[in-house]
């Protein structure tokens, strides 16, 4: 069972933010790449459903619909979503000769995710 977007988002809010008085172990580069996966789920997760209401059969192949998104969600809806996903897919990864990403930038590209969450909820319905 996976969780929804919404819950993925929340939880890498938290990554970003910790309550007040939380002991955090991980140093805040860690968070914000742990917090970059989650997004990148939640992304993916709401193209599926986004795809699933559209046509299923585009579902199946990623490259694929991400190219197709401009003709059904819009030009500005495409363009985010292509920005945002490979944005947060090059923070996710880990490269001994980079800075991890800073929770600053992941924070921004959480704000992107919540605002495409709704777009695509709305589009295609």
């Amino acid at each position: 069972m996976s969780a929804s977007p919404e819950a993925l988002v929340t939880a890498a809010a938290r990554l970003l933010l910790p309550a007040p008085g939380t002991v955090t172990t991980l140093p805040p580069g860690l968070r914000a790449r742990a917090a970059a996966v989650l997004l990148r789920m939640a992304l993916d997760q709401a193209l599926d459903a986004y795809w699933q209401r559209v046509t299923p059969s585009m579902t199946r192949v990623g490259k694929h619909r991400m190219l197709c998104l401009e003709w059904y969600a819009g030009h500005d809806t495409a363009r985010r979503c292509r920005t945002t996903w490979s944005a947060l897919s090059a923070a996710c990864h880990y490269r001994t000769y980079e800075l991890p990403p800073r929770p600053e930038e992941i924070h921004g590209r959480l704000r992107e995710v919540t605002s495409l969450l709704t777009v695509l909820r709305a589009t295609g319905s």
